[in-house]
């Protein structure tokens, strides 16, 4: 009973997660006259505000030392965490840059594609073999990116940026070995540096947009924003099968397609559809790949 209860809340975490992921544009569009950069850098500053308030109340700062001086224990490891943060700082970037520049509909795109992307960096940094639903799945989405380049005359570099950070941030989290709730705070706080010089930087060249008004007042709510997902992410991923995970991560793209034709009323045609044709086969094609693992995979006594 209590692993089917763990199970539910492994669920309920993860698609928790997902939903606030897929809402996150809405959250972005509301904050206007601030650049997107500028955006950024509070955001990692907050979020980090965030996940140092968010060990101390739930007393994991032994946890977080003792990951530390892990870390500094094995400098492999810490160079990875810290090329992992900046890489998903790239990846939060290009985010908040696109939806603010009405980019959603890309946005989609990439994390459709980000799975096929781990994939692949699997193949080419971990020495995995595709099975052949998974060379379909990404021969299959790499003719939707050409269509995409040939027929709309736009190559979608935002989504392939958006889906190789996060892919690649992915693959460097796979050589740390540290809690969850550490990873994102260290994460955090190697990045904050960065942030604080930008900031600083934009208040004595007297280019700073925050101010009193709604936008800013908006904008305290980043590091939150930023932080809960990632924590329901890592409660969810901890209880439930990597394999279902997988499935519930298409929750996300899903709400951001909906909202970049509904909400955003962005340009849907007839050579966009097609391109998202391909890119679902691929994925439709990836989901049986992991099922038929899932299936052939021992399980647990």
């Amino acid at each position: 009973m209590d692993n089917h209860a763990e199970f539910k809340k492994g669920i309920l975490f993860a698609l928790g997660a997902h939903l606030l992921w897929g809402i996150l544009p809405i959250y972005w569009r509301f904050i206007h006259g601030i650049s997107a950069f500028e955006i950024l850098a509070y955001r990692i500053i907050l979020a980090m505000v965030f996940m140092i308030l968010m060990i101390f109340i739930l007393k994991k700062s032994q946890a977080l030392k003792h990951d530390i001086n892990q870390l500094v224990a094995h400098p492999i490891q810490l160079v990875a965490i810290i090329i992992a943060g900046y890489v998903i700082t790239i990846n939060w970037g290009t985010f908040i840059w696109a939806v603010s520049n009405g980019h959603v509909l890309q946005t989609s795109l990439g994390y459709y594609i980000n799975p096929l992307v781990s994939v692949l960096l699997a193949f080419i940094f971990l020495k995995e073999r595709f099975n052949k639903f998974e060379t379909l799945a990404i021969v299959s989405a790499a003719i939707g990116v050409i269509y995409m380049t040939m027929k709309i005359g736009e190559f979608p570099i935002i989504s392939l940026m958006l889906a190789f950070s996060f892919g690649i941030y992915g693959l460097l989290k796979k050589l740390v070995r540290v809690e969850a709730m550490s990873g994102i705070a260290i994460e955090c706080i190697v990045t904050a540096p960065a942030g604080l010089i930008y900031i600083i930087y934009l208040w004595q060249a007297h280019q700073s947009s925050v101010g009193l008004n709604m936008s800013t007042f908006l904008l305290l709510f980043s590091g939150a924003v930023t932080a809960v997902p990632l924590i329901l992410f890592s409660a969810g991923a901890r209880r439930i099968p990597l394999s279902l995970t997988g499935f519930i991560q298409y929750v996300s793209p899903t709400i951001i397609f909906l909202l970049g034709i509904f909400v955003f009323k962005e340009t849907f045609d007839i050579h966009q559809f097609i391109t998202f044709i391909f890119i679902w086969i691929g994925i439709a094609l990836y989901s049986i790949s992991q099922y038929i693992k899932m299936k052939r995979s021992p399980r647990p006594e």
